[in-house]
């Protein structure tokens, strides 16, 4: 399920991703992947402070201009929840202002007491989509914003995300961003990527995949945006809610006409400025 809504106004300068004319770097950035993976988080009704140091090699990666007197401030932002009747995720992105640090997949296999991560965080990265099909497998979805949005990739699971293996839908590097994915059963699914609109030829294309997301076959392409045939529907029983008061991102499942909080995690992480 995609979380769409207000975030708080003090954070009103999230992370804008655009697209550009050109082609991306010859090369990806440095070191994608973070130095360390954080804890695992007991919930105890206060927003939890998800463990991120912002580090010399962060500062610059992510090209930042960072100071003692004006450091940049970081975000966590949360994007995407989904059970996979096992577990619980949700994905997004640690961000600056100006700048995507690194993508973040939570998840909690006790029902919310407790959360950790269950991917290593990827540098530059986001993930904003998360599907299962059925309680083994799943799939979340991103892309490298790093410096442009480019190498469209997936996470994928058998084992209803007890573990989780990426896999790029290009065997090259290419600007894009997955727009939308959707798999009918653990097999067959589709996408469409958007190339941007600086992208030279058609801009958006359709892929099909017959072996849960491991290969992919394009369909159809487009200068004008595509729709898949069945996309995924939203899933009431579960949200993202942003939490002004807290400034916090409250995981949420439907009991009922309740809403039960399974875990909230704190907006705000910190901030990069450089080492003494």
């Amino acid at each position: 399920m995609r979380f769409s809504g207000t975030i708080f106004a003090v954070l009103a300068a999230c992370t804008h991703i655009s697209f550009a004319q050109g082609t991306p770097p010859a090369s990806p950035p440095p070191n994608p992947t973070a130095p360390q993976t954080p804890p695992v988080l007991t919930y105890t009704g206060k927003p939890l402070l998800l463990p991120f140091e912002c580090t010399a090699e962060d500062i610059l990666a992510a090209g930042l201009e960072c100071s003692e007197d004006d450091p940049c401030p970081v975000y966590l932002e949360l994007s995407a929840i989904e059970s996979s009747a096992l577990r619980v995720f949700a994905a997004g992105n640690i961000h600056t202002p100006s700048a995507t640090l690194y993508s973040v997949l939570l998840g909690t296999e006790d029902n919310g007491h407790t959360w950790r991560e269950f991917y290593d965080r990827l540098r530059g990265a986001t993930l904003d989509h998360i599907q299962f099909s059925g309680a083994e497998t799943g799939w979340a979805a991103g892309q490298l914003v790093y410096p442009l949005p480019q190498d469209p990739f997936l996470l994928q699971t058998g084992d209803g995300g007890k573990t989780w293996h990426q896999h790029s839908i290009f065997s090259d590097q290419r600007l894009g961003a997955i727009q939308q994915f959707w798999f009918e059963d653990p097999k067959i699914g589709s996408l469409i990527v958007d190339h941007g609109a600086g992208a030279e030829g058609d801009r958006y294309e359709l892929y099909e995949s017959q072996d849960s997301g491991d290969s992919w076959t394009i369909k159809e392409t487009s200068v004008k945006p595509l729709r898949l045939r069945r996309a995924a529907p939203p899933n009431p029983d579960w949200r993202i809610r942003a939490d002004a008061p807290s400034k916090s991102f409250h995981l949420e499942h439907r009991e009922g006409a309740r809403w039960i909080t399974l875990g909230a995690f704190s907006v705000s992480l910190g901030a990069c400025k450089p080492p003494q």
